[in-house]
């Protein structure tokens, strides 16, 4: 009687450990997303605050090409309302247009050799392209890290602990259509 007590009890603790490692692996996954996007915010926030340098040494020199500067400073400001708001979405559809913008101000900056030439806009857009850079890898990371968590909240037993301590499946960060597919150069350099 005493042996079988012992061996229900030992159960009842192995289970509870589990479901313990269960609980602390979902809730590291869950401090994982929010450490993915404020790596990504960090980003663009360091972002957002090169390009009106980038922008107003741009302005300098180019008077008359002011939508695309325009267009950058817009889409500048959507995203940081919607990073503010914590709208994953609409962070990615504001971001798709920035990016936009960008290429518009690149292809410009390519189309007369006086910018091309200046030393400060190439400073402005070589950090601007290793933000972008880094911009991707840490939104691929956040995807990653998204996608795992949804995928184990879903997973059996997880699931269990998952809805009885309302763990919930996080948003992923889309990109536009315009973003996914291949850049047009000609068209780009011919704006």
């Amino acid at each position: 009687m005493m042996l079988t007590s012992f061996i229900w009890l030992a159960a009842a603790l192995a289970l509870l450990a589990y479901a313990i490692i269960i609980y602390n692996g979902l809730v590291n996954l869950k401090h994982a997303i929010g450490k993915a996007w404020s790596n990504i915010d960090v980003l663009l926030k360091q972002r957002h605050d090169e390009l009106p340098k980038l922008v107003e040494t741009c302005r300098q020199h180019m008077q008359f090409e002011r939508s695309a500067l325009e267009q950058v400073m817009a889409a500048r400001a959507g995203s940081q309302q919607a990073r503010e708001a914590g709208d994953i979405r609409a962070v990615g559809q504001a971001e798709s247009r920035l990016r936009g913008g960008l290429g518009s101000i690149i292809a410009t900056v390519e189309a007369y050799p006086e910018l091309k030439a200046d030393h400060s806009i190439q400073q402005l857009l070589g950090r601007i392209t290793g933000l972008e850079n880094a911009i991707a890898d840490r939104r691929e990371f956040y995807n990653e890290t998204v996608n795992l968590n949804n995928v184990r909240i879903e997973q059996f037993p997880d699931v269990l602990i998952a809805r009885l301590f309302t763990f919930r499946a996080a948003e992923l960060l889309q990109f536009s259509a315009d973003e996914t597919r291949d850049v047009d150069l000609h068209a780009l350099f011919s704006r």
